[in-house]
């Protein structure tokens, strides 16, 4: 979600609203399409794929190449006629005019923290010594790329602060390349590391760090051949990447992922495998060893709960579960007392009637309550404990032993994020943010229970001038929902239907909280309303939540949205056919596969960097993992699902569809841009109506992050202009 603050807002101005153009003054011509007579017969139907050539990747196919190449043209000339565009480039660019912050990271008696002046492209990494010390810039990042499509992804400084490690994202692919950085003499170091991937960075010591890779792709597959084989590596500073040792890897398992975490005493190395996007992990544990000799010791096998690494303190290590506990509980394990249990016997010992193997006894410290645990940390001698209630944050403070301490006080609807630390150091900072509060970062003692502004924002408009509700509505099978609405107090106080952009996401476990975005803030500037639905699939109410809106319930995230966009119509907060509706990834096949079931309730639809081909979304880079939520293609029962509701495969030939702007980027190798190139060819061939039908294909960006600040102003006015022209929103006269 994207934090970004206004600027400006000199008044408060009247808006009004004008009936959208008409349909036959927008047909357009839509640039021709070659079909394959492609037809498969999968569990004995035949399914066609005529667009299975847009699936190519863009670089190395003309065709696509062409073909991209002709949308835009068409999409970018009508975008560019649109009346409300110049306006909403204007104010998007303003509201992200302002000084803001990352929250710090201390290491040695240094703070590290990202820092943007404004309108930069990528914000800039900063060090200061000590807390009030003079800022030092150590990564510039725009100077990467003239584009500024380089960004800098994730930094660690080593324990001491004298050296930091940091990745490098390029054109928004999810590749990474890590590179070390003197932090006294602010020099690149010698050390590069390649074909890093969903890794974090643990330093050892201050010697080196951990990693997880993936083997170098053949050339010309980088952004499309599955990631299989993924490993953890060790490199030490100073020796090139050929030397880097190996520390766990599992090659007879190759769809196996692998992520390492040191615990803050440098005591133990522990590696959390997943296989798939659910979080049920399995941990093995690494003594960190003077001679640096690798040894994995299986601390929970399976891959059936969640285990989340809280940190170590000695033998002790704390961790957040799901196990007995679907909203989540703190437990520790002490590893200096197994207990021998009686185990099958393998290998060498076969004969042997029995065997015994050690086994660690988890003692509860926090159990679970009402509310979902979201993520705890160790802070001096304290637990820093962040929950959701009813997807709002509360945070609290108690002792190791899980007594209560205090409450924090947020005093408002909105998310807070951070408190991460170290345990003997009761210093930690968090961020604040909401609808109308872009991100605040302050510091907590953990001692005292006090925070204090870090870095606050200048805010050039009045929040309280916004209202923020938090409603509830039923959806299809009577399942309680929660929504956000929020408004400027003046339109919710006259009751007035306004044009209304509803967002939304509903899978793998990920919560949708409060949060500032400029492109938000502009809608509702210009007099519209925006609604953020908390849908079933995702992490708001723990497991069972989850559990309701994947695999054969996916259903449910649809009905929960479609539901949320018949309340807010029948409730007179939208008019009928003033509804919009935005959402990306996952979110974008939430977009398509509700305009499929629903195009009569929409104005007009945002689908972002969507997964469109439900047939074939595992054959592509991370595809594989998605199937904890989307299921198995190649199996019947999960394809018939699938089948049912793939955005690409159920559009509706000759019925009229909402206005539909189809966005994704040509380096995103997450969700392939394939999936929308071949829908939106599809959609564009059903002669679904006389609205627009059109995709936006930006270059040189990805699945949404690293993405330069003019990309995303150019990118937020083409899609509200958009949005504002078929739901009758007019922008304030200038």
């Amino acid at each position: 979600m994207l934090r970004r603050l206004p600027a400006t807002l000199a008044a408060l101005v009247a808006f009004s609203l004008v009936a959208p153009v008409t349909a036959e003054k927008m047909i357009l011509s839509y640039p021709e399409t070659s079909k394959l007579a492609l037809v498969e017969t999968q569990f004995g139907e035949a399914v066609p794929d005529p667009y299975r050539w847009l699936e190519n990747d863009v670089r190395t196919d003309k065709a696509v190449a062409d073909w991209v190449a002709k949308q835009n043209s068409l999409t970018q000339g009508y975008l560019a006629q649109l009346p409300q565009r110049a306006w909403f480039a204007q104010r998007i660019k303003a509201l992200m005019d302002y000084e803001r912050f990352g929250l710090p990271r201390k290491a040695g008696g240094y703070y590290f923290y990202m820092r943007n002046a404004g309108l930069q492209n990528q914000s800039q990494l900063f060090v200061r010594k000590g807390l009030n010390g003079t800022p030092k810039l150590l990564i510039d990042p725009n100077a990467w790329a003239k584009d500024g499509a380089t960004a800098l992804d994730a930094w660690v400084p080593s324990k001491n602060g004298k050296l930091l490690a940091y990745s490098i994202q390029d054109g928004g692919s999810d590749w990474r390349t890590i590179k070390v950085l003197d932090v006294r003499t602010g020099k690149v170091l010698g050390d590069g590391v390649k074909w890093a991937k969903f890794t974090s960075i643990a330093w050892v010591g201050n010697e080196g760090f951990l990693y997880s890779r993936f083997p170098e792709p053949q050339p010309g597959a980088e952004f499309q051949s599955l990631n299989k084989n993924q490993a953890v590596y060790f490199h030490r500073i100073g020796t090139p990447q050929s030397q880097d040792q190996l520390v766990y890897s599992t090659p007879n398992d190759p769809e196996l992922r692998h992520g390492a975490q040191i615990t803050h005493d440098g005591r133990w190395a522990v590696v959390t495998t997943s296989k798939g996007t659910d979080s049920r992990y399995a941990i093995r544990i690494l003594p960190l060893r003077k001679d640096r000799k690798w040894q994995a010791k299986t601390l929970i096998g399976g891959l059936d709960h969640a285990w989340n690494l809280i940190d170590g303190m000695g033998d002790t290590l704390y961790f957040v579960t799901n196990k007995d506990a679907p909203r989540m509980k703190v437990v520790r394990v002490n590893l200096a007392e197994p207990s021998q249990v009686r185990v099958p016997c393998t290998g060498e010992l076969e004969q042997a009637t029995a065997c015994t193997e050690r086994q660690w006894t988890f003692a509860d410290v926090v159990p679970e309550r009402a509310e979902t645990l979201e993520r705890a940390e160790i802070v001096g001698d304290r637990l820093i404990l962040a929950y959701l209630r009813d997807a709002k944050s509360v945070a609290e403070v108690r002792s190791l032993d899980g007594k209560p301490v205090q409450q924090i006080s947020l005093n408002a609807i909105g998310t807070a994020s951070g408190f991460s630390g170290e345990p003997g150091d009761p210093e930690t900072f968090y961020s604040f943010s909401s609808f109308n509060q872009p991100s605040g970062i302050f510091r907590f003692d953990a001692r005292t229970g006090k925070s204090e502004p870090f870095a606050l924002p200048k805010l050039t408009f009045n929040p309280a001038d916004y209202a923020i509700e938090q409603r509830f509505y039923n959806s299809k099978d009577g399942t309680r929902v929660p929504m956000f609405v929020v408004r400027k107090k003046g339109v919710a106080q006259a009751g007035k239907a306004v044009p209304t952009l509803l967002y939304g996401y509903g899978g793998f476990d990920i919560s949708l909280t409060p949060g500032f975005s400029a492109a938000r803030m502009a809608w509702l500037e210009a007099g519209g309303a925006f609604a953020m639905a908390n849908l079933r699939g995702g992490g708001e109410y723990g497991k069972a939540w989850h559990d309701a809106g994947r695999l054969g319930n996916k259903q449910n995230v649809f009905d929960d949205f479609i539901a949320a966009g018949e309340y807010l119509i029948a409730e007179g907060i939208t008019p009928k056919g003033g509804l919009t509706i935005q959402g990306g990834s996952n979110g974008g096949l939430l977009v398509g596969a509700v305009v499929n079931q629903r195009p009569d309730l929409f104005a007009a639809a945002n689908a972002a960097v969507g997964v469109m081909d439900m047939l074939r979304f595992d054959r592509f880079t991370a595809g594989r993992f998605w199937v904890d939520d989307y299921g198995y293609p190649s199996k019947e029962a999960d394809w018939r699902v699938l089948r049912a509701y793939s955005p690409y495969h159920n559009i509706k030939v000759g019925v009229d569809y909402p206005a539909m702007l189809v966005t994704t980027a040509d380096t995103d190798d997450r969700v392939v841009p394939g999936h929308s190139f071949k829908y939106t060819a599809a959609l564009q061939a059903a002669e679904a109506g006389n609205k627009p039908h059109l995709i936006r294909i930006e270059t040189r960006a990805g699945h949404g992050s690293g993405k330069p600040t003019d990309k995303a102003v150019a990118e937020g006015a083409d899609v509200l202009a958009f949005l504002a022209q078929w739901s009758g929103l007019q922008v304030p006269a200038r």
